[in-house]
């Protein structure tokens, strides 16, 4: 039986990021999820106290996973001293290819946890969390990097875009899940004409650009 411990004595041995790369190693390597924190803890000699103290379950610690890969994501594009200047087009872009790159780096991990297991629509679960960082970073750069360019932005609520672009990047995380081409090339074509399509609906002329994506969807699923 599990008893207490004195917290004096409590010294911390692991942390978040140990934690997930234990997690992420067991679905890789057995490829199948642990079955509980027990389970989990007893595998990787760690004691289960300490994993509370970072996750309340292997649930929160799935969405933590998504939410590293964004965090990893936003601080590579704010490395580049020219990105503050980016208009908003070219910032989603520039999160769009800096995000794809990191879940390709892991695309084993993602593309069992998404798909593999059979758990259907189940598995977008672990993306809630995602979902709250994503909207509010399409919030934060349509406050801050807003041009004159980009200025017909403001007839539309800001919760509607930030709605409508994430279920812009679940369409892009399907495609890309399903991509065979070399080096995921037209999942490159995809973000750029799923962007220029997203922006150019509040241009003039978005008719020609929503056909462009259009066609280049029906060409891929025939």
């Amino acid at each position: 039986m599990a008893t207490a411990k004195n917290p004096k004595s409590k010294k911390q041995l692991i942390d978040d990021d140990q934690l997930i790369e234990m997690y992420m190693n067991a679905v890789l390597e057995k490829n199948e999820a642990p079955k509980n924190v027990y389970l989990f803890c007893k595998e990787n000699a760690i004691e289960e106290a300490d994993f509370y103290s970072f996750f309340n379950s292997l649930d929160a610690l799935r969405e933590t996973i998504w939410v590293k890969f964004f965090e990893n994501a936003i601080s590579t594009l704010h490395k580049d001293a020219n990105y503050a200047a980016y208009e908003n087009r070219n910032k989603l872009l520039s999160l769009y290819f800096t995000l794809f790159e990191i879940l390709t780096l892991n695309r084993t991990y993602v593309y069992y946890t998404l798909k593999d297991n059979k758990e259907g629509l189940r598995n977008l679960k672990q993306l809630a969390s995602l979902r709250n960082h994503f909207k509010d970073y399409i919030v934060d750069i349509l406050k801050t990097g807003e041009t004159e360019k980009d200025s017909k932005i403001k007839k539309i609520t800001t919760p509607v875009f930030s709605e409508g672009a994430w279920l812009q990047f679940l369409f892009i995380l399907k495609f890309w899940m399903e991509d065979t081409s070399k080096g995921f090339e037209k999942t490159d074509i995809m973000i750029e004409k799923a962007v220029k399509a997203t922006f150019d609906i509040l241009d003039t002329t978005p008719l020609e650009s929503l056909f462009d994506l259009g066609k280049f969807i029906w060409k891929e699923r025939r």
